[in-house]
Protein backbone atom coordinates (compact mmCIF):
# COMPACT_ATOMS: atom_id res chain seq x y z
CA UNK A 1 0.00 0.00 0.00
CA UNK A 2 1.15 3.46 -0.30
CA UNK A 3 2.04 5.48 2.09
CA UNK A 4 2.40 9.00 2.52
CA UNK A 5 5.44 11.50 3.95
CA UNK A 6 3.42 11.90 6.99
CA UNK A 7 3.19 8.54 7.82
CA UNK A 8 7.21 7.95 7.22
CA UNK A 9 7.95 10.71 9.45
CA UNK A 10 5.16 9.73 12.26
CA UNK A 11 6.85 6.17 11.73
CA UNK A 12 10.08 7.06 12.34
CA UNK A 13 9.10 9.28 15.72
CA UNK A 14 7.22 6.74 17.36
CA UNK A 15 9.51 3.88 16.52
CA UNK A 16 6.86 1.96 14.19
CA UNK A 17 7.97 -0.86 11.67
CA UNK A 18 6.94 -1.92 8.70
CA UNK A 19 5.82 -5.04 9.66
CA UNK A 20 3.50 -3.72 12.75
CA UNK A 21 1.69 -1.90 9.94
CA UNK A 22 1.53 -4.92 8.34
CA UNK A 23 0.24 -7.16 11.01
CA UNK A 24 -2.42 -4.27 11.64
CA UNK A 25 -3.33 -4.36 8.56
CA UNK A 26 -3.88 -7.91 8.18
CA UNK A 27 -5.23 -8.60 11.72
CA UNK A 28 -6.77 -5.13 13.02
CA UNK A 29 -10.50 -4.79 12.90
CA UNK A 30 -11.84 -2.40 10.84
CA UNK A 31 -13.57 1.11 12.61
CA UNK A 32 -14.86 3.30 10.22
CA UNK A 33 -11.69 4.30 8.33
CA UNK A 34 -9.27 3.13 11.06
CA UNK A 35 -7.71 -0.37 11.76
CA UNK A 36 -7.12 -1.37 15.21
CA UNK A 37 -5.80 -3.88 16.77
CA UNK A 38 -5.80 -3.42 20.88
CA UNK A 39 -4.46 -5.72 23.19
CA UNK A 40 -7.30 -8.05 23.68
CA UNK A 41 -7.29 -8.88 19.93
CA UNK A 42 -3.61 -9.23 20.42
CA UNK A 43 -3.62 -11.70 23.06
CA UNK A 44 -6.06 -13.94 20.87
CA UNK A 45 -4.01 -13.83 17.92
CA UNK A 46 -0.95 -14.91 20.32
CA UNK A 47 -3.18 -17.75 21.65
CA UNK A 48 -4.08 -19.05 18.35
CA UNK A 49 -0.31 -18.74 17.04
CA UNK A 50 0.78 -20.66 20.36
CA UNK A 51 -2.28 -23.75 19.67
CA UNK A 52 -0.85 -23.89 15.99
CA UNK A 53 2.87 -24.36 17.65
CA UNK A 54 1.53 -26.88 19.17
CA UNK A 55 -0.11 -28.72 16.39
CA UNK A 56 2.71 -27.55 13.86
CA UNK A 57 5.30 -29.31 16.98
CA UNK A 58 3.64 -32.40 16.87
CA UNK A 59 3.27 -32.82 12.82
CA UNK A 60 7.59 -32.20 13.43
CA UNK A 61 7.73 -35.33 15.74
CA UNK A 62 6.27 -37.67 12.85
CA UNK A 63 8.58 -36.43 10.50
CA UNK A 64 6.34 -34.78 8.66
CA UNK A 65 2.90 -35.77 6.90
CA UNK A 66 1.49 -36.11 3.49
CA UNK A 67 -2.03 -35.52 2.70
CA UNK A 68 -3.05 -37.12 -0.72
CA UNK A 69 -5.89 -35.12 -2.41
CA UNK A 70 -7.95 -35.48 -5.66
CA UNK A 71 -10.61 -32.56 -6.71
CA UNK A 72 -10.75 -31.82 -2.76
CA UNK A 73 -11.24 -34.38 -1.81
CA UNK A 74 -8.74 -36.11 0.81
CA UNK A 75 -8.37 -39.59 0.29
CA UNK A 76 -5.24 -41.12 2.49
CA UNK A 77 -2.45 -39.77 4.72
CA UNK A 78 1.04 -41.30 5.43
CA UNK A 79 3.94 -40.13 7.67
CA UNK A 80 6.84 -38.25 4.98
CA UNK A 81 8.99 -40.79 4.36
CA UNK A 82 7.31 -43.88 5.23
CA UNK A 83 5.79 -44.91 2.13
CA UNK A 84 8.56 -45.11 -1.05
CA UNK A 85 8.14 -47.16 -4.04
CA UNK A 86 11.48 -47.36 -4.77
CA UNK A 87 11.82 -49.78 -1.97
CA UNK A 88 13.15 -53.19 -2.63
CA UNK A 89 11.80 -55.86 -0.44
Amino acid sequence: MAKTRHIHKRMGQRAITEVMLDIVSEHGMLVGDKRVLDCKNIDAIIESMDQIRKKLLNVRDKGGLVVVEDQGVQITAYRLGSFDRKKKG
